[in-house]
């Protein structure tokens, strides 16, 4: 199954890295909808790391201000949502639940190296499969790494243990903030078929 030109365009081509925002909202039912899509993506033994915090009140925000890069406050604090993509480092406890089929458990219990490798990686693409899920429901995105990831873990994450990967700022972006569309690699550039 192929998506038409415009789906392609959508989750790709015509999307963008959203600065500025309208003040439409974006709503419990939204982020649930974009979860729900989301969790459908391929990960690993279907371990599924990824665990997601969705600041939005103005107190929740002000908790997430000291841990924003300078570059990444003012876009952050009017975003009608951020998005705090965290991973689970326990994940592996779930997937009796999640990998019924076989005893995966023990793959990573007891291996530090191997739970954080695998808990990192897959909840990093979860993340991509948040933006692409939330672009395909119309809500643009604003992901970014600058942050100080112990203020926001201690902030928001420590009651749960999960570890802090990526923001994602999720809102109806206002054209005006965007910069110019990055060049981006050609075939030649990025890629090798041997």
């Amino acid at each position: 199954m192929t998506i038409d030109d415009a789906a392609q365009a959508a989750l790709f081509r015509d999307a963008r890295t959203h600065n500025a925002w309208t003040d439409q909202p974006v709503t419990d039912d939204d982020l649930r909808a974009v979860f729900d899509l989301m969790k459908w993506g391929p990960t690993s033994a279907n371990c599924s790391p990824a665990r997601f915090v969705f600041v939005r009140t103005p107190a929740a925000k002000e908790r997430l201000r000291p841990a924003l890069s300078a570059g990444n406050l003012d876009k952050t604090l009017a975003a009608p949502v951020t998005a705090i993509v965290a991973y689970d480092p326990r994940f592996y406890d779930k997937l009796p639940k999640l990998f019924p089929h076989a005893d995966a458990r023990p793959w990573f219990a007891g291996n530090e190296v191997l739970a954080q490798e695998t808990a990192l990686r897959n909840s990093s693409l979860q993340g991509g499969y948040f933006i692409l899920a939330a672009r395909a429901l119309g809500i643009d995105c604003g992901p970014m790494s600058g942050f100080d990831r112990d203020k926001a873990d201690a902030a928001f994450l420590a009651g749960y243990g999960w570890k802090s990967n990526f923001l994602i700022n999720l809102g109806h972006g206002d054209a005006a903030g965007l910069f110019g569309r990055s060049p981006r690699l050609d075939f030649d550039e990025a890629c090798v078929i041997t």
